[in-house]
C-alpha cells in the first residue's frame, strides 16, 4: 500500500513569518549559535591555533629559561675540595648523596627532602589560591615540552588549519617529508631531553665524552631511551591527556578551588548576546542588547586543552591564558575595550552578572596563612641546612646484658659507639662524656687518644663505661674535634642493675 505525504508549503511559510514577527528585533539578527567544536569533540587530536600577544610571549619566555637552566645545570661546577665532585647538582646514588651546590644531602637527611617537598606543596596550594593552575600552564614540564613540540610541528606542517587539512588526507611526497622531518626534530629534542637527564646522575662532562667516544654504558644508554621515549610519547602524542587525564592535578584543583583566584574566565554578563559586528550595531541600533562576543571561535581555536572557555570554569583548564591573547586580539580589530576573556575572580564574574563593582581579594586569611607557612618552613629547611654538621655520633646501648657487677662493686655499662665522616676530608675527634661520674675505655684504642676517622667512612666503637659507686643516670657521650670545640653530642643512659 502506497503512503503519499503532501507538504502545505503556504502553511510552513505562514507559520514561519508568524515566529518571526514574536521574536525580538536582536533575536532575528542574532545568529543560531551552536556549541564551539574542538576537535577531540570529533575524535581527533587538539590542533590548537597559533596566537601571538603578551601572555604568550611570556610563555616563551618562560619556556626559554626553564629549558635554560634544564640543559645547563648539569654542566655547572662547583669546587668542593679533594675526593668531592665538582657538579653543581647531582644526584650521587652510588655513594648515596644528593649535591646541591654548597649542600651535600645525606639518606640521614631524609627529612629535609621531606620539608622541600612540603614547601614545594604549600607554594603550589598558595598559587592556587592566587591564580589557580597558573603552573600548570607556564612551568609545568608537560606544558613546556608540549609547547616546544607545537612549535616544531607549526614550523614543519604549517599552522591549525593546514594541519587540520592534513588529517586523514592522502599521502604525497611533500606530506610524507613533512611528518619524517617534524618526527626527527622531536626524536632529536626527546634523546636531548633524556641526556640531559641522565647528566644529573654522573658526571655531565665525563658522560659526554663517552657518548663523543662511543663508551656509553649500557645502562645509561637504557635509561637515556627510556625518558627520550617518555619525552616523545607525553610532548608529542599524549599532550593535552596528560593534563586531564593523568595528572592528578585537576581533580585536587575541584577540591581546593577558590572562587577568588584569579583564573581565566568570560565575562559572560558584557559577552552576551554572541552576535557579528554587524549584527550587533543594528540590535543596538534598535535599542536590543548585544554582546561584545562575535562567537569568531578564537578562543577554542588556540586552546592546547580544546575546551571553550565561555562554558564557564573547567576542571581542565590549565589557566595558560592564550585564549585572553586570542580574544584580546579580535576585541583590538573591533575596536572594543579588551578583557572580555581575562584573568578574574569568579566571584568578580558574579557581581559583573549583578552589576556591583569589581573586588580584589588576593590578600586575605588564606592567601597570608598560606604565605606565613611557607616563609616558616622555608626558615626552618635554611637553619637546618645552616647548622647541619658533616659528621654524625651514634650510640647504642647493650640489651644483653644491661649491666655488668665486677667483684669491687664497681658496675660496667657497654655501647657501641658510631663516628660517621660525611665531609671529603679526614675527621678526628676525642671522645669524652658528661653527666656521670665514670671510667671511659674504647676497646683497641687508648681513650686520650684522637680516633681518625676516613671521608666519607665511619668508625664503630665499642666503649665502656665503669661506675665505682653506681647509679641511674643519664649519660651525654661528646665527640671533640681537633680545634677542642664539641661538635656532635649523642644522649643515653648508665643502668645500676
Amino acid at each position: 500500500m502506497a503512503i503519499t505525504i503532501e507538504i502545505d508549503h503556504a502553511r510552513t511559510r505562514r507559520m514561519a513569518q508568524e515566529q518571526g514577527q514574536s521574536q525580538s528585533p536582536a533575536q532575528r539578527l542574532a545568529p543560531v549559535r551552536k556549541p564551539a567544536r574542538s576537535p577531540r569533540q570529533v575524535g581527533g587530536p587538539v590542533v590548537p591555533q597559533g596566537v601571538k600577544g603578551p601572555i604568550r610571549r611570556l610563555k616563551w619566555l618562560i619556556l626559554v629559561l626553564t629549558l635554560g637552566v634544564y640543559y645547563v645545570t648539569p654542566f655547572l661546577r662547583w669546587d668542593r675540595g679533594p675526593n668531592a665532585p665538582e657538579q653543581a647538582v647531582l644526584l650521587d646514588f652510588a655513594h648515596g648523596r644528593l649535591y646541591l651546590g654548597p649542600a651535600e644531602i645525606w639518606p640521614q637527611d631524609l627529612y629535609l627532602i621531606t620539608a622541600a617537598m612540603l614547601l614545594a606543596t604549600f607554594i603550589l596550594v598558595l598559587v592556587n589560591a592566587l591564580a589557580g593552575r597558573l603552573w600548570c600552564g607556564f612551568a609545568c614540564p608537560q606544558t613546556v615540552w608540549t609547547d616546544l613540540f607545537l612549535l616544531v610541528e607549526r614550523l614543519v606542517e604549517g599552522d591549525r588549519r593546514q594541519r587540520l587539512k592534513n588529517i586523514g588526507a592522502p599521502l604525497t611526497a611533500k606530506r610524507i617529508a613533512q611528518i619524517v622531518t617534524k618526527h626527527a626534530l622531536w626524536i632529536m629534542i626527546a634523546l636531548g631531553t633524556g641526556g640531559t637527564l641522565i647528566f644529573y646522575f654522573t658526571d655531565a662532562p665525563e658522560l659526554v665524552r663517552d657518548v663523543l667516544h662511543g663508551e656509553m654504558s649500557a645502562t645509561a644508554l637504557t635509561w637515556t631511551l627510556v625518558f627520550a621515549g617518555t619525552t616523545y610519547g607525553l610532548a608529542g602524542f599524549a599532550r593535552e591527556q596528560v593534563c586531564t587525564f593523568m595528572c592528578p592535578w585537576p581533580r585536587l584543583q575541584g577540591a581546593i578551588w577558590d572562587p577568588e583566584a584569579f583564573t581565566v574566565n568570560y565575562r559572560d554578563y558584557r559577552g552576551e548576546v554572541r552576535m557579528s559586528a554587524k549584527k550587533a550595531a543594528e540590535a543596538r541600533a534598535l535599542g536590543e542588547p548585544a554582546g561584545d562576543c562575535v562567537d569568531c571561535g578564537a578562543c577554542v581555536a588556540v586552546c592546547p586543552i580544546g575546551i571553550d572557555i565561555r562554558q564557564g570554569p573547567n576542571f581542565a583548564c590549565i589557566n595558560c591564558g592564550l585564549c585572553v591573547d586570542a580574544c584580546d586580539s579580535v576585541m583590538a580589530k573591533l575596536d572594543r575595550p579588551r578583557g572580555l576573556i581575562d584573568y578574574e575572580s569568579w566571584r568578580n564574574i558574579e557581581r559583573g552578572r549583578a552589576a556591583e563593582p569589581r573586588v580584589s581579594r588576593l590578600v586575605r586569611p588564606k592567601t597570608i596563612g598560606l604565605a606565613l607557612a611557607c616563609v616558616t618552613l622555608a626558615a626552618v629547611i635554611a637553619v637546618s641546612f645552616v647548622t647541619k654538621t658533616t659528621a654524625v655520633l651514634s650510640v647504642q646501648h647493650d640489651r644483653d646484658p644491661l649491666s655488668v657487677r665486677l667483684s669491687d662493686g664497681s658496675v660496667r655499662n657497654a655501647y657501641t659507639v658510631k663516628l660517621l665522616n660525611k665531609s671529603s676530608a679526614v675527621q678526628s675527634f676525642k671522645l669524652g662524656i658528661s653527666g656521670v661520674e665514670a671510667a671511659l675505655a674504647i676497646i683497641g684504642h687508648v681513650a686520650a687518644d684522637a680516633i681518625e676517622v676516613e671521608p666519607d667512612g665511619s668508625e664503630t666503637l665499642r666503649v665502656t663505661l665503669t661506675m665505682s659507686a653506681p647509679v641511674d643516670a643519664d649519660v651525654t657521650f661528646k665527640a671533640v674535634d681537633a680545634t677542642g670545640q664539641v661538635v656532635l653530642s649523642a644522649h643515653d643512659r648508665f643502668v645500676n642493675r
